[in-house]
Parts: C-alpha cells; structure tokens; sequence
C-alpha cells in the first residue's frame, strides 16, 4: 500500500497523514468513505451466522429501562421480532468467515497487521443501541445499512452504571453528534466516549483493533519462556552443598532467589527468545478458529492465504499461525512479501528454492493457504 496515496476512505488523507493527526489522537468524519457501499453480508446472512457454534454473538435489549445481555450461538426463533424496537445483535469476527468482509479489512492494512483484530457487525432495530460507553481500542464505524445517530465526546468521568450487564457511562456527556448513512465512517481513537442509536432498522461494521495491556503481553510471553525452558535437554538442577542446618525453616534461602532470578534473566538473554515468542503469540489463531485440511495441487500457479490465517514477520523470522520459522536471503524477501500482500503469483514462486516450496506446500495442505490461479 502506497502510504503517501490519498484514500476516499480517509477522506482526502493519505495513511500516513491520517496515523499522523488522528491516530489514537482524535476522532474523524468521513462522509461516503465508501461510496455507494453495498454491504457483503445481509440480515438474513448475519442470523444464520449468530446461530452458528463457534462464533461469537450477543444479543442487547433494552426493555423498560433495564438492560438486559444474552450469548449466543441464537436460533432466528430466539430473536426478537423485526418490528420490535430497542434491540441489537452484535457478531463477532464475520472477517473469519465472509471472504468480501475479510477483503474489506484489508482496506485498512495502513495500520500494522499487529494490531488488526477483527469486523464485528451490529445489527440494530429502531432504537437499538448498546448505550453509552468507551473502548480501551481504537475502532472504525462504518455504516452499512440504514442510519445511526452517533452522540461522541471526551469523557472525563469514566464511571459505570452499576448492577447492569453492560459497561454504560453513568454520566454521558456527549460534545458532538453525527447522523451517519451507508457509506459513511467514523474513527474514533481509545477511550473516547460514544453512543450510536439505529434510526431505523440499521447494520453496522466495526473494525476494531488490538490492545493488550502490559500485564497481559508479559504473562503470555513468560508462558511461552517457560515452555521452551522446558523443552531444555538437560535442565541445569539448584544445588545447595553449603546450605547450613537452620533454626527458621520457613525462610526462603537467598541461594534459591538468586537462582531463580538467573533462571528468568539466561532464558531472556537467549538470542531472539523474546522476539520469537512475540511474533508467535501475535499470529495466534483465535479460540475459535481452525482449518480444513486442503489439497496441495499444482504449485506452478499462485498461493493465497486463508482467510483466517494470521502472517507476520520481523528481521529474523516469519510467524504463522502460532508458528515461527527462521527466514534470510531471497527466501525471506519472498516470505515477507507474502505477508504483507497475502498472496504470490506464479511468477513470484518461481524465484522459490525447494525449501520455501515445500514449506508453502505444508501450509497448504494444513488449510492456512490455497493454490490460487493469479
């Protein structure tokens, strides 16, 4: 992608003005981000994927003033009348199964592949809404069906409604306010408080995008220290020879501290330990996500990745779904390109060693890329 190329979807901004200015800074309108956007998936789509195992799906009414939260997976019995007012079904993920939602996030690859979480879609009667609140993640609203009013402003008081199902502001204060009709987009950076109500009945595409705290990246990346600590051969055992006898047993040696601290401190100090285990929880398939084994067929044509599958790089590997591999030299060039385009032309595999074409062919019979006639 060509980063200094104005876009529609930005209005008039180029990527790289857009990360410059309102990236996690401010929020931006775009009226006809998408012109004339005819949405992939329709109502009657949606349902039949709330009803499917495996995919994440709520259901929000509000009902009297109480608000009121149900999980799916939702049979169409179980949701409410069209007619009725004051409901939303929100689903999760649709980019993991809808191929024209998956090319429609790819719009958005200006932002770090790192980053990129997923489309949800909210489905909304006449006066749905999931009430006013904030997002600790940067997200894109893009009307697909229908208008929605969206009431945003920088919320100083972050307090929550209390004894409710649903993270809703109990002092919203909105500052701005936008009816916005298919086509239209809105980004909003974290923490920046919003409510959207369908005027109407009303689809919604939300392109979210990963946050994890510092608490939660250093816990899955000392798991994953820990699982290759253990893979060692020959695990080096705490010794104590000169422990003396002890009168207060229940005090903790120094020597096993210190042993315990050289333990995290050598398995940091292995090369690319920490960079490996990064990329690998980063191209981690999500829960719910898995592969149909495929058919390898003729690698002189092109190879395209899944739809689902999560390919990343840095300077010394390639990461795939949960997976990392060294790479260097043309093979890597190669790799990367792959990553980043998520597909190589025929003419692009034949510059290929037999390596990398057994490494594609291995993925490809795993289900994470397909033979593609491009």
């Amino acid at each position: 992608m060509d980063i200094q190329q104005p876009l529609t979807l930005l209005g008039g901004l180029t990527p790289a003005q857009f990360m410059r200015r309102h990236w996690q800074k401010k929020p931006l309108l775009v009226r006809q981000a998408i012109p004339q956007f005819a949405p992939p998936v329709l109502r009657s789509d949606l349902f039949a994927l709330a009803a499917q195992e495996g995919v994440e799906s709520r259901l929000v009414q509000l009902a009297k003033g109480a608000w009121k939260l149900r999980h799916g997976p939702f049979q169409r019995r179980a949701l409410p009348a069209l007619q009725q007012p004051d409901w939303t079904l929100l689903v999760q993920g649709v980019d993991l199964h809808n191929d024209a939602v998956h090319a429609l996030m790819q719009q958005f690859r200006f932002v770090p592949e790192a980053r990129l979480d997923d489309l949800m879609i909210s489905y909304a009667s006449d006066g749905g809404g999931v009430g006013p609140h904030f997002d600790s993640y940067d997200v894109f609203l893009l009307q697909a069906h229908g208008t929605r009013r969206w009431r945003i402003g920088r919320q100083k008081d972050l307090s929550l409604r209390e004894g409710i199902p649903l993270k809703v502001l109990a002092q919203f204060e909105p500052e701005e306010e936008y009816l916005l009709e298919p086509g239209d987009m809105l980004y909003l950076p974290p923490r920046y408080a919003h409510d959207g109500i369908a005027e109407g009945e009303c689809m919604t595409y939300s392109i979210g995008f990963k946050v994890p705290s510092r608490a939660e990246l250093g816990q899955e990346l000392l798991v994953r220290l820990a699982e290759d600590a253990a893979d060692q051969d020959k695990p080096l055992l705490y010794r104590d020879a000169q422990q003396e006898a002890v009168s207060q047993p229940a005090a903790i040696p120094a020597g096993l501290q210190d042993f315990a601290r050289d333990a995290l401190s050598r398995a940091l100090a292995q090369p690319l330990v920490l960079e490996r285990a990064l990329g690998e929880y980063l191209t981690e398939p999500k829960p719910n996500v898995w592969f149909e084994p495929g058919d390898t067929g003729v690698m002189l044509e092109g190879v395209r990745l899944d739809r689902r599958s999560r390919m990343m790089y840095d300077t010394h590997h390639v990461f795939i779904n949960g997976e990392s591999y060294r790479a260097a030299g043309r093979d890597a060039t190669l790799m990367r390109r792959l990553a980043d385009e998520r597909q190589l032309t025929a003419r692009e595999l034949a510059r290929a060693s037999d390596d990398a074409l057994e490494l594609l062919s291995s993925w490809c019979d795993a289900g994470w890329a397909h033979v593609w006639a491009g």
